[in-house]
């Protein structure tokens, strides 16, 4: 399989946003993505097939070589850690900021606070580096439920427009990151497979550039 390169997607908006950009780059899934039960696709390129997966999934199945390219987001990619990855490319897409937030005009605890995420590992270390001591609440979703039920002082969420905190009575606080979606590359098959991947990566970049361009005029 030295001569085939397998391309992780993830599932959902990311998804539905890269499917242009693989497009433009020249690769397009034989079968309509959304339609299907099927992990694993056939391109128009013989030597490229794509597999659609959890977010969250991507980038073990880069790092540990089962596939040889990714798309996630940069929120998944710093919960993760980057070990074992090449990041060359930003694709500036679904684009969204990872912030605290809780309920509104409320302030949070000076000193110990419970935060409910999903983003553990992230926000360990957003709240070390603000010195604050904090009791982590794993959640995996409808994170806005816990300030409003008391489980949590605050929240670590991705934010896009704000509207589903707002409609909760939540506002944002800090800011933690800008997030947008990445291209990342096992290490190993950077070197095996470099006369493959290179151009793929020259081509998404033009991609990208062009779309920028485009958006700025």
């Amino acid at each position: 399989m030295s001569s085939m390169l397998t391309l992780a997607l993830s599932k959902g908006r990311i998804l539905e946003d890269t499917l242009p950009l693989l497009a433009d780059a020249g690769i397009e899934p034989a079968e309509d993505l959304q339609k299907s039960r099927k992990l694993i696709f056939a391109t128009n390129l013989p030597y490229v097939r794509l597999i659609v997966i959890r977010a969250t999934d991507v980038p073990t199945y880069v790092q540990l070589g089962a596939a040889d390219i990714g798309v996630a987001g940069k929120d998944v990619l710093l919960e993760h850690g980057g070990a074992g990855l090449y990041e060359p490319l930003d694709l500036q897409i679904a684009t969204c900021k990872l912030m605290t937030a809780g309920i509104k005009g409320q302030t949070a605890p000076a000193s110990r606070r419970r935060v409910a995420t999903k983003f553990v590992n992230l926000a360990k270390s957003y709240y070390a580096q603000q010195g604050i001591q904090v009791d982590l609440i794993k959640l995996y979703g409808a994170m806005e439920l816990a300030p409003l039920m008391g489980l949590a002082d605050e929240i670590v969420d991705i934010v896009d427009t704000g509207n589903t905190l707002r409609a909760n009575g939540l506002e944002p606080r800090e800011l933690i990151a800008d997030i947008s979606t990445r291209l990342v590359v096992n290490q190993a098959s950077m070197k095996i497979k470099h006369q493959l991947i290179h151009p793929l990566i020259e081509r998404l970049q033009a991609g990208v550039a062009a779309r920028t361009q485009a958006k700025s005029q």
